[in-house]
């Protein structure tokens, strides 16, 4: 009999429960009794949707409150020292785990240490009863391989300990304790557990200062990790669980292309498998890989002492996948990644009942699994509200989480039943998918043509940037010489513009009157940065939902979702838009508002626009051509919207590429190829302007270091970067490359509800200035300021602005 599986589901909930309910803890507005009742009831609410959906195989341990590697922290005891004073303020206050938890997640700052970098206190979560001086950053937050979601970077210090810990509110280690709540709802589940070695692999050094020398030296760390694992282990056995999903994503990285460090990573992998086989020997052990091929990496994986591997069939060649299957143990299980995990469309049924047929025939039906290719997480919900909001054509071609259950449950049922129901949905299944190939929704022979008719010479600005610098400074007159300050674009949505906006959706009020009310929200943005003292201005993106979402919306081939919200990180939701047809835009997009916010202010006002690789990237993207061919007609309608800026006479244009990283392939054989193209769309969106228009870009929470050459090539004016979560450590790529445009590292962390301090920021202009010259140094923060607090905001620019201020006047008396 053939199972069906899932890898672990959205967390969120239909109506993005968790999020609200995690919000509300951190405003203080429900208790921890109310908030650990609601987020177990949106478990159950889960384990069920799964069970009745018909999933054999259901997951337990992917709930987080915020994020699953942070949640793995936590359990393995892995807490840096720096947290120790939030940790006694909790045993002093008698509460039960949350504030660590979170404080590590966004950081935490008493009301004390606030009112000694502010003016005012602040509205900060979790509040100690006992007024300490508490002010500690967050982990730095890193993009999860290839996708769109944020994990919490792993601190391990030299002598790093590990200890088995219990989350909030837990009365056993949270694999143990959620696989015991849903076993008392009567559902027998299968836990999900980071690997050892991915955990280590994805981890740093709590030294900032002396970094790994290696991605593998974390490695170190093993023996003490694996004596928690195997504590961990006894209790599942303990437990009564009977098979465990150990997900390892890094065994599709190339692990075993430095032969120098092959052994260690073979042996690490046989050190910690063997020690939990043995202590868990009637657990069947699953190692899960996702987000790409395994490889050559199959050898070693076959090599352990487990009972299967889940292979993702969606990013593997028919090749590739072949392979992997000839070389694993005729005794295993398989676990198929058939079901694209982090896309939306509808699943080819007859291609896929081919592919789990080929496993049948090799292992049996009792030893293969129908699964999705990775965890759903990164899918929405369901498709339920979006009936008579896609357009309906469009809505056959889709499935979201719920739907791949049911097309997991289905593939498994073909092969366990043969009835005239399975026929049906054969039948509509392939009638869905060849209406979509020859739709006219899809097809624009105007689009094609333009992409074709793509030059060599539009990818280039007119002159190399010394001779654009010069007719940039004398447009820009108001800029100072030295340290010019700017933010990254957007302003802090309150709940009066979230209010405003879903009024004029539900035509509550009028388009004249949504629009008066978004000039006033301009107007008072551009006021305040007036006040604070900054050079260059942004209006504020209030008209803006999302960052991605608003351009799609203005661009044709598009489609918009009531629903389909999907986690970036914390409790932080994105709803992608759907790429369903040839790109291109019919209008201005952000003309209107930019232009009336110059008009307010003498200082260059900064158009903000987002890249074509970031909205590709962050959108469920057509899977009936190459990306490359999509992005460049976004390129096209990105470059007209420059232009039209320019000509309307703004001087500095921004074009936000901060998910050019994520794209990168796993594999390094892959780069050249997927940079090249996406340097090439950047360009193209950014080029047809004149030397005296400066291009701002701005990237944030990726490892840079590896691509930064072709950063380099992006050929930006100015260039803003996150970099206060990740320790500086991107200015170790000037140091090795150099860089000869403008740049602004991030001086503060907006995602966190703390303060910066003068001295702190002052501090980290200091440690830029070793690798950077100081009249190519921007202060600004490290990302856009829309989650962030108005108070937070105010103060914390106005001191940035004081770090500015200080270093103009020291530079002047140096001279």
């Amino acid at each position: 009999m053939v199972s069906s599986s899932n890898l672990g589901f959205p967390r969120m909930g239909e109506n993005r429960d968790l999020k609200k309910i995690v919000e509300a803890y951190w405003a203080g507005k429900v208790d921890e009794v109310e908030f650990s009742n609601t987020i177990k009831s949106i478990r159950a609410k889960h384990w069920t949707l799964q069970k009745e959906t018909g999933i054999n195989i259901i997951p337990s341990n992917d709930f987080s409150l915020y994020d699953h590697v942070l949640d793995h922290v936590l359990l393995f005891g892995a807490i840096p020292k720096r947290y120790e004073p939030v940790v006694e303020s909790e045993v002093e206050d008698n509460s039960n785990g949350f504030r660590t938890y979170f404080a590590m997640a966004r950081g935490y700052q008493t009301k004390k240490a606030a009112s000694e970098v502010a003016a005012t206190e602040t509205e900060g979560a979790f509040a100690t009863k006992v007024e300490k001086k508490i002010d500690v950053g967050s982990f730095e937050m890193k993009k999860w391989f290839d996708t769109n979601y944020h994990y919490m970077v792993p601190e391990f210090e030299a002598e790093q300990q590990f200890k088995l810990t219990n989350h909030a509110g837990y009365t056993a280690p949270k694999p143990v304790h959620e696989f015991l709540e849903a076993k008392a709802l009567g559902i027998e589940t299968r836990p999900v557990i980071l690997g050892p070695i991915s955990f280590l692999l994805l981890g740093k050094s709590a030294d900032s200062n002396k970094p790994y020398t290696t991605k593998f030296d974390s490695l170190v760390h093993l023996e003490a990790l694996v004596k928690v694992y195997e504590q961990l282990f006894e209790q599942l056995v303990a437990a009564g669980v009977k098979s465990v999903q150990i997900d390892e994503p890094v065994l599709c990285f190339d692990l075993l292309e430095d032969t120098t460090r092959a052994d260690l990573i073979k042996n690490a992998f046989s050190v910690a498998y063997n020690r939990i086989h043995k202590v868990a020997p009637t657990v069947n052990i699953l190692i899960a890989t996702y987000f790409g091929e395994v490889r050559e990496n199959i050898e070693l994986i076959t090599s352990l002492p487990i009972n299967g591997v889940h292979i993702d069939r969606v990013r593997s060649s028919s090749a590739a996948f072949d392979a992997v299957l000839a070389k694993i143990p005729s005794t295993w299980t398989v676990s198929i990644g058939i079901i694209e995990g982090r896309n939306i469309w509808k699943n080819n049924l007859n291609n896929s009942i081919i592919v789990v047929k080929k496993a049948i025939d090799l292992f049996g039906s009792e030893r293969v699994i129908v699964s999705p290719s990775c965890s759903l997480l990164h899918s929405p919900h369901s498709l339920a509200k979006e009936v008579g909001y896609v357009k309906a054509e469009v809505l056959d071609w889709l499935a979201f989480a719920v739907e791949k259950l049911k097309e997991i449950a289905f593939l498994a049922f073909v092969f366990n039943s043969c009835t005239v129901s399975v026929a049906d949905n054969q039948v509509t299944n392939v009638e869905s998918n060849n209406v979509r190939k020859v739709s006219k929704l899809i097809h624009n022979d105007t689009v094609k043509s333009r992409v074709n008719a793509v030059t060599p010479e539009m990818f280039k600005r007119i002159n190399k940037y010394p001779v654009r610098r010069d007719a940039q400074r004398k447009r820009l007159t108001t800029l100072p010489d030295l340290f010019p300050t700017t933010t990254i674009g957007s302003f802090p949505q309150t709940q009066q513009v979230r209010v405003a906006r879903q009024n004029y959706k539900s035509k509550k009020i009028t388009a004249q009157e949504y629009d008066q009310f978004i000039r006033s929200e301009i107007k008072a943005c551009v006021q305040l940065q007036e006040e604070c003292g900054l050079d260059v201005l942004v209006h504020g993106e209030f008209e803006r939902n999302d960052m991605v979402e608003y351009f799609g919306e203005n661009l044709e081939g598009f489609v918009f979702t009531a629903n389909g919200w999907v986690q970036s990180y914390g409790s932080r939701c994105v709803k992608p838009p759907i790429i369903y047809g040839d790109v291109h835009r019919p209008n201005p997009m952000t003309l209107e508002y930019t232009s009336f916010a110059q008009t307010l202010t003498a200082k260059p006002m900064k158009g903000m626009l987002t890249g074509p690789v970031t909205i590709l990237q962050w959108s469920f993207v057509r899977d009936d051509q190459t990306r490359s061919q999509t992005c460049n007609q976004i390129a096209l309608a990105i470059r007209d919207e420059v232009v039209d800026l320019e000509t309307a006479g703004i001087a500095v244009v921004q074009i936000d590429e901060p998910a050019i990283r994520e794209g990168l392939p796993l594999r390094h054989s892959d780069w050249n190829i997927y940079l090249e193209w996406a340097v090439n769309s950047f360009l193209l969106s950014s080029t047809g302007v004149k030397d005296s228009t400066q291009i701002h870009s701005h990237m944030c929470y990726s490892d840079f270091n590896d691509i930064f050459e072709s950063i380099q090539n992006m050929d930006c004016d100015v260039l803003t970067i996150e970099n206060s979560k990740s320790d500086l450590k991107l200015l170790k790529a000037f140091e090795k490359y150099g860089y000869t445009n403008e740049i602004g590292p991030g001086l503060y962390d907006i995602h966190s509800p703390r303060i910066p301090s003068v001295e702190d920021m002052k501090n980290r202009v200091e440690q830029m200035l070793k690798y950077l010259p100081a009249n190519l140094l921007w202060v600004n923060p490290d990302c856009g300021l829309k989650t962030n607090n108005p108070v937070t905001v105010k103060h914390a620019l106005v001191n940035m602005v004081k770090v500015a201020v200080e270093l103009r006047a020291a530079f002047s008396k140096s001279e």
